[in-house]
């Protein structure tokens, strides 16, 4: 039986524990390797995020935004697994395997300034785990409980380590009334192990209303009573890089404007994914990217990508 550092998905609640692996994972040669200074390698090791405030001209956000509004009018994408419809409404609430579908968001993905900032966090060359659009429609869009990603991703996805960063990009403006992201500053210090089995097919309905995966409202007081909660607020094209274990959410959409951000999930390639921890199979690889690991390249965007284009 493999050794397992994140046991979760028990059947009894167990304690959290400090974490197993570095925050800031280069090592002490090539620390400054990298565009973040001192004062932000700090701040991502202290909080688990760093938030940057108009990082990309609203300008430069537009065209995916109306490549979104695209995609809802495209029928045979809206059948596809990896677009997930909300709840209620049944408008998009997420797009997977972004990177796959579209050549401008591959792009995206090797953005330089990007790229630099998450090899310097995770010591090294990096892939797509996993690529989405999160939507919030105006007076509709659903919101997401309290988790962390890291736990789901060990559990069902098989990841070992904790070396993953998102990246959410902006595309509308984020404000207190449309749903923005909330996280917990520091709580990305513990792991905190869930309590339940993953239910077969967990996803098909997790990625609509998350039940399995989430921490207990004890431990959820205890981290927002040390950390409290942010929610990073700003404009179009502002970035938000977020360590894959701290835990997050966001409420739903109350106001009549839409939120839609873009998640780029990159791990470590020393950090393959192998069989789930606590699930008896992985899930889709829109989901859970399992191919041989292959470092991204600013300087040859397009290699081994294979465009799915929408008709």
């Amino acid at each position: 039986m493999r050794h397992d550092d994140y046991i979760t998905r028990t059947s009894r609640p167990e304690p959290r524990f400090l974490r197993r692996d570095p925050v800031v994972h280069a090592d002490t040669e090539n620390r400054w390797q990298g565009p973040l200074d001192e004062v932000a390698l700090s701040n991502f090791e202290r909080d688990g995020f760093l938030w940057f405030k108009g990082f990309f001209s609203q300008e430069r956000m537009t065209p995916f935004f109306d490549e979104l509004e695209q995609m809802s009018n495209d029928d045979q994408l809206l059948k596809q697994d990896g677009v997930i419809r909300d709840p209620k409404s049944g408008a998009i609430r997420s797009v997977f395997d972004m990177h796959r579908i579209s050549e401008r968001f591959a792009e995206l993905t090797r953005d330089p300034r990007i790229l630099g900032m998450v090899r310097q966090l995770l010591g090294g060359d990096v892939y797509i785990h996993q690529s989405r659009i999160n939507d919030k429609y105006g007076f509709q869009g659903a919101g997401f409980d309290w988790h962390s990603d890291f736990e789901t991703w060990h559990a069902e996805d098989g990841m070992p380590r904790m070396r993953a960063i998102s990246a959410s990009i902006m595309l509308t403006d984020n404000n207190e009334f449309n749903g923005p992201l909330m996280l917990i500053p520091g709580s990305h210090h513990q792991f905190v192990p869930c309590v339940g089995q993953t239910p077969d097919d967990n996803w098909k309905s997790s990625l609509k209303a998350q039940e399995a995966g989430v921490p207990s409202q004890q431990n959820l007081q205890a981290l927002v009573n040390r950390g409290g909660i942010q929610a990073p607020k700003g404009p179009a094209g502002s970035l938000l890089l977020f360590e894959c274990n701290v835990l997050h959410a966001s409420n739903s959409n109350m106001s009549p404007w839409p939120r839609s951000n873009l998640f780029f999930v990159y791990n470590s390639v020393e950090n393959a994914l192998e069989q789930p921890f606590a699930a008896d199979k992985p899930r889709p690889s829109f989901l859970a990217n399992r191919d041989q690991p292959r470092a991204l390249d600013m300087h040859d965007p397009y290699r081994d990508v294979r465009f799915a284009k929408s008709a």
